[in-house]
């Protein structure tokens, strides 16, 4: 039965796929910037209703109300995310014999979800007062709201890597990859999504000028601030980590260039992830000196998203070979079972 009707599944490049996925890719940076742009100016309550807004998917007005557009641009916007990932996912299921992306792309299906209903969440549980803290439930959902949409980038971008002409048709590895260097590059991705969540911890927290100075803390040139509460903690944290991602990421592109197994294109993503990382430390240098300026507070964060997806993406290209099976044993730690490739 099998010989006289073969899975129509193949593990061959297919030019509409991938862009299709690339696409959506990049249509995740639209929503993260209005959802940036959304916290930035306060419009998360520009609707007390959801998911239409108003009671309409056309509300009255949301064209000419910067607080209305913000916000229910960013549903429409969510929307048309969840729409695109879902067709991913059936489009690769029916097509892919890779199982571990068909997985991962219904678990991308799983996150838009999770991320719409906590969004909803967000707006009708935004008058439930939590006791002993300053947030309702409703304005502390904003935070794992946030730190998803940056997992859900990740994703999105290991799909529309390994659906590539460059990934799918690249030979296997003669040199692979040295394992510290991919331990690194783990590492180094760990680290700007633990920076991203202290980053939407201190935004929801309206702590983004606890320390109202930069680079120095206090006015006087002190690098300590003056005193200390829970807002200057996730500030200080924030810096202190960008300082330490500043070396770890330095680290991790000068590691890739002089790897002799990474190719030119590996080459040039990591220096446009150090690129991102000087333009970033400039918008948030910019975000401080202009008093939290809306402009330069979504520009901060859409980079923010913009050096965790190129980061990730240098890792993900970094394991390519152990993700698609080519590399097993040679590098195995004594003892130890081989991996199993990814491969279904």
């Amino acid at each position: 039965m099998s010989a006289a009707y073969p899975s129509p599944r193949t593990h061959a490049y297919r030019p509409a796929l991938a862009w299709f996925a690339a696409l959506g890719s990049t249509w995740v940076f639209l929503l993260v910037t209005l959802g940036a742009f959304t916290t930035s100016i306060g419009a998360g309550m520009a609707f007390q209703d959801w998911p239409l807004s108003n009671g309409s998917i056309n509300p009255e007005g949301w064209l000419n109300n910067i607080y209305m557009f913000a916000e229910h641009s960013h549903r429409l916007s969510g929307m048309v995310m969840g729409l695109v990932t879902i067709t991913l996912a059936i489009w690769i299921g029916r097509t892919e014999s890779r199982a571990w992306l068909r997985k991962l792309a219904w678990w991308a299906v799983a996150i838009v979800i999770v991320q719409g209903l906590i969004g909803g969440q967000r707006v009708k549980l935004d008058a439930l007062a939590v006791p002993g803290f300053d947030m309702s439930f409703g304005q502390m959902l904003r935070i794992p709201h946030g730190i998803l949409a940056h997992l859900f980038v990740c994703m999105l971008f290991a799909i529309a890597a390994a659906l590539s002409r460059r990934w799918i048709e690249s030979k296997p590895q003669v040199e692979p990859t040295e394992p510290r260097l991919r331990q690194f590059a783990r590492l180094a991705t760990t680290l700007v999504i633990f920076q991203l969540i202290i980053a939407a911890s201190m935004r929801h927290n309206y702590a983004g000028l606890a320390i109202p100075t930069f680079p120095h803390s206090t006015v006087d040139g002190q690098w300590l601030p003056e005193h200390w509460d829970y807002k200057v903690i996730l500030n200080f944290a924030h810096r202190v980590m960008a300082l330490i991602l500043v070396f770890v990421l330095g680290w991790l592109v000068t590691a890739v260039w002089r790897d002799r197994a990474s190719p030119t294109g590996l080459k040039n993503l990591a220096a446009t992830v150090i690129a991102l990382v000087a333009i970033q430390i400039a918008l948030g240098a910019s975000v401080i000196w202009t008093g939290r300026n809306p402009e330069f507070t979504t520009a901060h964060v859409t980079v923010g998203a913009c050096v965790l997806a190129t980061t990730f993406l240098l890792t993900w290209w970094l394991h390519r070979g152990v993700i698609e099976g080519e590399v097993e044993t040679k590098f195995r730690e004594p003892g130890r079972a081989a991996p199993r490739p990814l491969r279904s």
